[in-house]
């Protein structure tokens, strides 16, 4: 990609982050105990021919019981470049075309990556929201550093969580999903606010990981799906 080319999509990707910004909600639009189904989103990508390929794995889980209610998968290939703090205009496509496969309707998204907590309040999480159409939630398993802020751990006790605050902002938790883990980073999409984020989050932990189910299940998907095609692309 000539340097040009990048610098008008970055100018392109910043003018429509702006835009959709200033339409965030940071409180609950659902009521919790009418929350039904939840669906955990991640991508995994992989090159061959020198291509570039992406498969988004969603898997639907019902609120109450915790089981899994639908699976679906959709591949493609990927055509915009990586720019960081732009990983939304990669994703999207592919997670747009697998909601299209599922028969069942999710109250609430769950990713695997960030929403607010992005430089821009636009992580993957909180742009999705806006063309799904439905609260959504970030979980990243590493912490994407903004203007060069840490976090601070948070105490190593299940459900204990410090806020990542700059200048003032509260952009999303660190959380310590489970004694003994690492923490894990949770972040509004759009929406829902950080505590029901956060409460979502500790329902669907259990004993097998420090990730909440569906992002957890979405993942091992991505990784199972990537192996399983990689090769017959």
């Amino acid at each position: 990609m000539l340097v040009l080319e990048k610098e008008e999509m970055i100018l392109d990707f910043t003018s429509q982050q702006n835009d959709l910004k200033e339409r965030i909600s940071l409180q609950n639009n659902f009521l919790v105990n009418q929350i039904s189904l939840v669906a955990g989103v991640d991508i995994a990508y992989w090159h061959k021919n020198n291509k570039e390929y992406g498969v988004c794995c969603i898997q639907v889980f019902d609120f109450s019981s915790k089981k899994l209610i639908e699976q679906v998968a959709y591949i493609n290939e990927i055509t915009v470049p990586y720019i960081s703090g732009f990983l939304a205009f990669r994703e999207l496509p592919l997670i747009l075309e697998a909601v299209k496969k599922l028969k069942t309707h999710p109250s609430l998204y769950m990713f695997d990556g960030n929403g607010y907590l992005h430089k821009r309040h636009m992580g993957i999480a909180t742009h999705a929201a806006f063309y799904l159409k439905k609260p959504a939630i970030g979980i990243a398993k590493t912490y994407y550093k903004i203007e060069n802020i840490d976090f601070t751990m948070p105490n190593n006790i299940g459900g204990a969580f410090t806020n990542i605050e700059i200048d003032g902002e509260v952009y999303g938790r660190a959380l310590r999903s489970r004694k003994d883990v690492k923490p894990i980073f949770v972040s509004c999409g759009n929406w829902i606010d950080l505590d029901t984020a956060t409460n979502i989050t500790m329902h669907f932990i259990d004993k097998d990981s420090r990730l909440p189910i569906p992002v957890r299940y979405a993942d091992l998907a991505t990784h199972q799906a990537r192996k399983l095609h990689q090769d017959d692309v």
